[in-house]
């Protein structure tokens, strides 16, 4: 692009800029500390579980047990490891993130104009910054065109002020928003030393909000800490009385405590969480926050600007309507003579430098019809920005001979209400737009004006203005939107057009993209002016909202969020700023987004593609069902291992200390990287997208799905405890009970995991799935049974006897039918819902 910058602005050299950099540092607030791999390591020698297996390998230690110590020392290891392969994972992940949401600068350096992450920003450097754009540092004004900046973020004023290099006040201020025009600025304060720097140093220790769902598996784990405390003390003090062994009791207490704590549960959520939000990168999708991914599952309604979303933005002048001769033209005749004016006008109104698709089309159609070309000659000396409901904007130039250009453009509403047309023209001009309009054109009016002297009025709605004619631009709809929007609807998600355009354009262009809609379209005036029982109820039932302007648009999301949606807003401009920041979810687009609604939003699109934001809302889905599904397994799994070790116990059955540590933490270790890597492997199901989005209140386990966990679990352990009771009454040893208890166990857990991939379609079904994790870690888990069962060393210190095929094959029958009967429920389940 050509930002007619003058030659004389060369800025830093490479050298000038290391030199900067020694003295000044990095553009950072650098009081954020990154977490080391050391932090990491820390955090996870804090986890319960591992403070648990330190206190039992010191017991093995003290009793001089140094074999089941060694194996205790080596489970820390491998409890560590998984963790911190996870923890590292998910680390890296975000970092990889952040990397992605850092903004880029335009910069001069070596009389070349770059672009660098906003970091690198050095003090001296010559900045570039224009409409759209947040400004990252401080500095002084140096060149400036038609430059004007919204400074509410340190001085609460919501106006925008112009600034030049002469001005009183030449300053621009990081955290600030370039409204319009373009500023070239000398960098005079980086980081900590920016105004905002100063002011917002205490933003740092606001630590971020816990999304329902972290706080709800939090308070799980926290109530499954005190009834582990709870147990354990009881098992302590009831197999010391019974006993009078206090380490024989220390370790059955710590064994069930072991059993209780679900550990893995946030480990899982943290993981699938990262893991969810950097493989949503690889797609083009960046989320600012991992616990994002769970709020996109929820989504409810879509809140989609029209432009450059829905359509194409290419924006094509295929009409010009000119005023004086009465006549519509087509592109072939842009050249007639006739049109000079309202071409010329056209340009004029637009920005010198232009940013938006229309004023860069009208542009190119000055260049091509109008010989000689005059932009040089005349300079723009004071402008009215586009403001008003509906919105219009003039600029007035000036060249060496002092001769004026008053040039209006915006809404044809504006344009006519500010003309000196009689109430009969109006009617004409206002049919030919709604025809235009009712074919998916985007019209606009523009105006010229004349005027002596300095003293301007306030308002550009003040001038007397004569009505030149209509620019008409077609924006197809995107290739493709009609299937977009298709899968939105299929998913329960409702799709609401909130645009500046107006209602019949509005209306035609949802019809071509296949948008759902039977009701009137929505004004903006009439959102600002409705009362709250009348705004609820319209944001409900409209799907087109036109004419709109921030506070409306504000205003209809607000409304949405009180009716209990969850609202996803996408949008790209200055003005969809405090609507993404309301939203739920807010959506900006990559390509043509402005940095403030990209630094507002909580998720960017990188190639403006709606069908990501859909592909999105599928991971949500699938990430929160799968966590579902991890901690299903969990539950269900836990239950038999807490009851295995407790009830032997408490009913004084010949066999008390069937499981010890060992035993637990090995199965510990076999459902850590179950229900934390391969469960966030798993694929989507086929109807995740066919179903509606779940309410972001719902549980994360309603009371339901808690018993079918439950009654899985119990089941399991009826199988176990049955096993256990034939083998005594069989007469069998203590190590030969123990390993058909143990096989029985590890087999359940095998089938579970491959059972609760869905509480919906069968086994089989899910077969068709490939997940390539799952089959390895249940290989890997059946080869360790073996191995334990099998290899001399290995099953002694296991305490258990090798099983006979005869043995092995009852073991495996009995958790078939502990674990399979949960597919006659879901066959049951299916057949009732297709009823």
């Amino acid at each position: 692009m050509n930002y007619n910058i003058p030659e004389d602005l060369k800025g830093l050299t490479e050298t000038e800029v290391a030199t900067s950099r020694k003295k000044y540092g990095y553009n950072r607030l650098d009081a954020v500390k990154k977490e080391s791999w050391v932090d990491l390591l820390v955090n996870i020698l804090k986890e319960p579980m591992l403070i648990l297996l330190i206190c039992v390998s010191f017991i093995y230690v003290l009793t001089a047990d140094y074999g089941e110590a060694l194996f205790m020392f080596a489970a820390i290891v491998g409890v560590t490891a998984i963790s911190f392969y996870q923890d590292n994972r998910s680390k890296k992940a975000l970092e990889e993130l952040e990397k992605l949401n850092e903004p880029l600068s335009k910069v001069i350096r070596d009389s070349k104009i770059i672009e660098i992450p906003t970091f690198e920003i050095a003090v001296g450097d010559l900045c570039i910054t224009e409409e759209g754009k947040l400004i990252n540092a401080d500095g002084r004004i140096v060149h400036s065109n038609d430059f004007s900046v919204n400074e509410s973020s340190l001085t609460g004023e919501s106006f925008s002020v112009f600034k030049d290099s002469k001005s009183e006040d030449n300053k621009v201020y990081g955290g600030t928003i370039t409204v319009s025009g373009l500023a070239v600025f000398e960098v005079e304060n980086i980081g900590k030393e920016t105004k905002v720097g100063r002011i917002g140093q205490s933003i740092l220790g606001i630590k971020t909000e816990a999304s329902p769902l972290q706080i709800q598996i939090r308070n799980f784990v926290k109530g499954m800490a005190v009834v582990g405390v709870i147990i354990f003390l009881a098992v302590c003090i009831f197999s010391f009385v019974k006993t009078g062994d206090f380490v024989t009791s220390l370790l059955s207490g710590l064994t069930l405590a072991m059993s209780v704590l679900p550990e893995e549960i946030p480990v899982a959520f943290t993981t699938f969480m990262a893991l969810g939000a950097w493989k949503l990168m690889r797609e083009g999708i960046i989320i600012k926050r991992s616990s994002i991914v769970e709020t996109l599952g929820s989504v409810s309604v879509i809140c989609t600007d029209k432009t450059g979303t829905i359509t194409e933005n290419s924006m094509q002048l295929k009409h010009l309507y000119d005023y004086r001769s009465d006549r519509i033209y087509e592109e072939a005749e842009f050249g007639t003579t006739a049109l000079h004016e309202l071409i010329d006008y056209s340009m004029w109104s637009s920005e010198p430098v232009p940013f938006d698709p229309m004023e860069i089309t009208l542009h190119k159609i000055y260049e091509q019809t109008r010989k000689p070309d005059q932009r040089k000659d005349y300079q723009l000396f004071h402008e009215y920005p586009l403001e008003g409901k509906p919105p219009m904007m003039t600029h007035l130039f000036e060249n060496e001979q002092k001769n004026r250009i008053i040039a209006a453009k915006g809404a044809p509403e504006a344009i006519i209400s500010v003309s000196s047309l009689s109430e009969e023209e109006k009617n004409k001009i206002r049919k030919l737009i709604k025809d235009f309009g009712e074919q998916g054109y985007r019209v606009l009016g523009v105006a010229r004006s004349q005027f002596e002297g300095n003293d301007f009025p306030d308002k550009q709605q003040d001038f007397k203005f004569d009505f030149l004619g209509l620019t008409v631009f077609y924006d197809p709809p995107k290739k493709g939107i009609k299937e977009v929007f298709k899968h939105i609807y299929d998913a329960g998600i409702q799709v609401k057009v909130i645009t500046g355009d107006n209602a019949d354009t509005t209306k035609a262009i949802a019809l071509q993209a296949g948008i759902e809609n039977n009701a009137p379209a929505i004004n903006g005036s009439e959102i600002t002016t409705s009362s709250e029982e009348d705004l609820l109820k319209l944001s409900e039932k409209a799907t087109l909202f036109t004419r709109m302007f921030p506070e409306a648009k504000l205003e209809v999301v607000k409304a949405l969020k009180k009716q209990g949606h969850v609202v996803a807003m996408l949008g790209d401009g200055v003005n969809d700023g405090p609507a993404l920041k309301a939203a739920h979810i807010g959506v900006a687009m990559g390509n043509k987004g402005t940095e403030i609604a990209k630094s507002a939003a909580a998720l960017v699109i990188t190639n403006d593609d709606l069908d990501k934001l859909v592909a999105g809302i599928a991971a949500g889905r699938r990430i929160y069902a799968n966590i579902k599904k991890a901690v299903q397994y969990i539950i269900s799994i836990h239950i038999p291992i807490i009851l295995t070790v407790s009830l032997p116990l408490f009913l004084g059955w010949v066999f008390p200390h069937i499981f010890t540590p060992v035993h637990v933490i090995f199965l510990e270790l076999v459902m850590g990287p179950t229900c934390s890597i391969v469960y966030e492997n798993e694929p989507m199901e086929k109807n995740a997208m066919q179903r509606p989005p779940r309410a972001l209140t719902d549980t994360f386990l309603s009371w339901r799905e808690l018993m079918v966990s439950i009654i899985q679990g119990l089941v399991i352990t009826a199988g176990i405890l049955w096993i256990y009771q034939y083998s005594a009454d069989l007469g069998n040893d203590e190590f030969k009970t123990r390993s058909l208890v143990f096989s029985t166990l590890i087999f359940a857990n095998i089938l579970l995991s491959l059972v609760n991939r869905s509480f919906y379609y069968s086994i089989f079904d899910s077969f068709k799935n490939r997940n390539f994790l799952l089959a390895g870690i249940s290989v890997l888990v059946l080869v360790l049974l073996f191995v334990i069962l099998y290899v001399k060393p290995v099953s002694g210190f296991f305490s258990v006897k090798a099983l006979s095929i005869k043995e092995l094959g009852m073991t495996l029958i009995v958790a078939v039918i502990s674990v399979l009967w949960f597919e006659v429920y879901k066959l049951v389940k299916r057949h009732l819902g297709r009823k």
